[in-house]
């Protein structure tokens, strides 16, 4: 078996874009010269900024792929994969969107009613209606076809009682997609009787309970629905088809330059003091290493995202890519942690953030969108290992 199958072609070059990326870059640079952000590690989840996501929208850089008919800008994947790695590089707050952005849209197109793309489109693109992510459960981890939700069907619509964990912004957000069982559980055909619903997180008998990290920080949360009412014109897509429709976004939740760039910052930042240094600190070349890997990763998501532009399948790919792209960003956090000098730097207290907070963010890395054992099963299956 050719492991060379689980990366698709991609005829459409990112590095055909200079202008774009530079563009994006400039604008960057602006906004760190005014204070607008201050860089920071794995902040497609923890920075929470809505003005700047605005901003982003006034320049047509959320909704990139979103058909102009429905309020978007009718971008290539590959034109959006060139302006998330440049914010993602510079460490810029974009936690806000990303959600919405990277999958919730794409679903709709692909699944939504032309009522749910008109309502939740333009807003999408405008940059003004966050989404979450209402898979994992309590006590399934990883295994979707494990969820215990369920939803009943009543008079106009559905009653959805069940928990959610590990949903990020859900106390920001405006809604996020259920995955809920709608038949009972068949052991002969687990995958079967899942169904999606976009659920209001303002809804009665919603309770959004926050989970709080080592750090002190709070962007995990908790979401208890009891007895929520749902109404028909808010299914997603069609009843039953609930495991077919969520393993389709996981393509786009595990290729992107997110899964490889949240500790960047940090590996620019170390680059940076070895330079200045004549590699002294680096003496194994380490930075180097891992800024080869990261140049391999970025071809690797480009070329998903060209698979996604085609419409074609890609979810053994992007399986790929996560699994080697979180590896890569923890062991950033831990070379850095373990192999460079905190303190013998121009701005010490700035650099021990960054490596305090990659650190503490590290044992998230391989878990949240499918964990290691889970992505291991994925690629061994595809290339007939199991």
């Amino acid at each position: 078996m050719n492991a060379n199958r689980l990366l698709p072609p991609n005829p459409d070059d990112p590095d055909e874009y200079a202008a774009l990326r530079s563009e994006v870059r400039s604008f960057l640079r602006e906004c760190l010269d005014s204070g607008q952000f201050t860089p920071g590690v794995d902040t497609w989840l923890t920075g929470w900024d809505p003005d700047f996501t605005r901003l982003l929208a006034t320049r047509g850089w959320i909704g990139m792929t979103i058909p102009t008919e429905y309020g978007g800008h009718g971008r290539s994947h590959t034109e959006r994969f060139v302006v998330t790695e440049e914010l993602l590089a510079y460490g810029a707050p974009v936690a806000a969107h990303w959600i919405a952005d990277r999958q919730s849209a794409p679903s709709l197109l692909k699944f939504g009613t032309d009522e749910q793309k008109l309502t939740f489109l333009p807003a999408i693109a405008q940059g003004t209606y966050f989404f979450g992510i209402g898979m994992s459960e309590p006590d399934t981890g990883s295994d979707l076809a494990g969820v215990r939700t369920k939803a009943v069907q009543v008079d106009g619509g559905w009653r959805i009682s069940g928990t959610k964990v590990w949903t990020s912004g859900a106390h920001h957000a405006d809604a996020f997609f259920a995955l809920a069982r709608t038949s009972p559980k068949d052991p002969a055909a687990r995958h079967a009787g899942l169904s999606q619903f976009i659920v209001d997180l303002r809804s009665d008998g919603v309770e959004i309970r926050p989970i709080i990290s080592m750090t002190g920080s709070h962007h995990f949360n908790e979401v208890v629905m009891d007895d929520v009412f749902v109404p028909d014109g808010m299914v997603l897509g069609k009843i039953g088809d609930g495991w077919r429709q969520v393993t389709s976004e996981l393509g786009y939740e595990r290729s992107g330059p997110e899964r490889f760039l949240s500790t960047f910052v940090l590996l620019a930042e170390a680059a940076e003091q070895a330079g200045a240094r004549g590699r002294a600190g680096d003496d194994d070349g380490g930075i180097g290493r891992y800024i080869a890997r990261i140049t391999g990763l970025h071809h690797m998501s480009s070329a998903v995202a060209g698979a996604l532009q085609r419409s074609e399948a890609a979810d053994s790919a992007a399986a790929a890519v996560k699994l080697l792209g979180t590896t890569t960003e923890g062991d950033i956090a831990e070379y850095v942690d373990l192999r460079l000098d905190r303190d013998d730097v121009p701005e010490p207290d700035r650099f021990r953030e960054l490596v305090d907070s990659a650190v503490q963010q590290r044992p998230g890395f391989t878990l949240r969108g499918g964990t290691t054992e889970v992505l291991e099963g994925v690629l061994a299956r595809e290339l007939g290992l199991r």
